[in-house]
């Protein structure tokens, strides 16, 4: 019985992942969504901050860098490597402040901005992966519809913590 079990769960499994830099990709992606949310929900600047954002950074690294090595789908340069490369962008967008000496307090501010858009490429990327795994389920629909309920709602919540941000940076 527990045998049974066994390969049922590894069935299950190799259904997610039909290679290593797959596995990777899953691997990376489960670690950058766990460090991801706990930097979106706990005061910014202090210790376990920073760890928990380096931590994120590290791991999406790997997740952006491992999506352009994965052509399954389309076999050729997609809409997901091409979100891969807007990953980066953002990622960018929130750390290259930290590093350029005399920028204005609002500047830095912006950061913020980017690095909450780049979690939310990643739930949104989940989300999507969730919906397309429906039986029956048209491919690019459930991703658009995903992909638009995270950024949605994200988006307000960004909006509500951009007040608590001004008094902070501003």
């Amino acid at each position: 019985m527990d045998l049974m079990i066994c390969d049922l769960n590894m069935e299950l499994f190799a259904g997610l992942v039909h290679s290593p830099l797959g596995t990777i990709h899953l691997a990376s992606s489960l670690l950058s969504m766990l460090t991801g949310g706990f930097v979106l929900v706990r005061p910014k600047g202090s210790k376990s901050h920073k760890q928990m954002g380096y931590l994120y950074l590290s791991g999406m690294l790997i997740v952006n860098l491992s999506a352009l090595g994965i052509y399954r789908l389309t076999g050729a340069f997609g809409m997901f490597h091409a979100a891969a490369l807007l990953g980066f962008l953002t990622m960018a967008g929130g750390m290259i402040p930290l590093f350029v000496p005399g920028l204005s307090r609002q500047t830095r501010g912006m950061r913020l901005w980017f690095m909450y858009y780049s979690v939310l490429g990643l739930y949104a990327a989940f989300a999507a992966e969730v919906c397309v795994r429906i039986p029956g389920a048209p491919f690019y629909p459930m991703v658009g519809v995903a992909t638009m309920v995270i950024f949605v709602a994200g988006t307000f919540v960004i909006l509500r913590k951009e007040k608590v941000w001004g008094k902070y940076f501003l």
